[in-house]
């Protein structure tokens, strides 16, 4: 996943300058001028600051025109920051029809694809990378795809405070950061707290989908999954799942096969106390 900090220095090519659709786009913005002034916050839960450990890691990266003319006229229509307040999900997508959460897109390509081939679904796509969200906004723009929404900031806020019990139909978190380094093992998304706090936004029989091609990290989603009490793997035997056909194959995914890493798929159900 590309749940990331960053901070991009550019908004719009400087007076007078000439640039090419798809390439960064440098502008020495004046103090305080906000880089994306109808975009994504740079901090929309600023207030919700919590001593915690995170998921993601903070880096920076250059947004090119084609993404920041994205920002600037759909952000107000598909862009949801994550600033805590309630969020209504029939409102946010004009419609009541189901909603699948995504942790982390990257640049968006897949989520793209998966929202062509299921518009029935609504896709609530979440990152902090702002290059990805404008290339999500642009895609979607560009395919006439209305049922995704892009959301900036901190999923663990989007699903405590933000969003209502049983509001979810499933959940994807697709190449999250393994953090290899065994200090580091705590950073992991897939958590039983995280686990836990999911399964009080997914409504009984949601699904909950994995990929890593980090086998130790396969190793301990599956082992968190299978203990957790609010779900049950869909697999009779027990272990990984084949990649559904909905999952496309991206080319991050096809590089890293072609070297011969092991992709690994989960696909667990929620179940109400129980039923397991």
């Amino acid at each position: 996943m590309s749940d990331s900090v960053n901070t991009p220095e550019v908004s719009r090519p400087a007076p007078g300058g000439e640039h090419h659709p798809g390439e960064p786009v440098r502008h020495t913005r004046s103090k305080g001028e906000p880089r994306f002034p109808d975009g994504p916050r740079a901090d929309p839960a600023g207030s919700h600051f919590e001593r915690r450990i995170r998921s993601f890691q903070p880096r920076r990266s250059r947004v090119t025109a084609g993404q920041a003319d994205a920002l600037q006229r759909l952000w107000s229509r598909w862009g949801l920051d994550i600033d805590g307040k309630d969020v209504d999900l029939a409102e946010l997508f004009g419609n009541d029809r189901p909603v699948v959460l995504e942790i982390g897109f990257g640049m968006g390509e897949a989520t793209a694809q998966m929202a062509a081939a299921d518009p029935d679904t609504n896709l609530l796509a979440v990152d902090v990378h702002t290059p990805g969200q404008g290339n999500l906004l642009n895609l979607a723009d560009q395919q006439g795809l209305t049922n995704i929404r892009v959301a900036n900031g901190d999923a663990i806020i989007l699903l405590r405070e933000m969003l209502t019990p049983d509001s979810l139909d499933g959940l994807r978190v697709y190449f999250p950061d393994p953090w290899p380094k065994k200090r580091h093992h705590k950073r992991r998304l897939i958590q039983p707290e995280f686990l836990s706090l999911a399964a009080t936004r997914l409504r009984p029989g949601a699904t909950v989908h994995c990929a890593t091609d980090w086998e130790p990290y396969a190793e301990q989603m599956l082992d968190v999954l299978t203990a957790h009490p609010d779900f049950e793997n869909t697999q009779a035997d027990g272990g990984f799942a084949p990649r559904p056909a909905f999952r496309p194959l991206t080319r991050f995914e096809g590089q890293g096969l072609d070297k011969g890493h092991v992709v690994n798929d989960l696909l667990f159900r929620r179940v109400q106390h129980g039923d397991r």
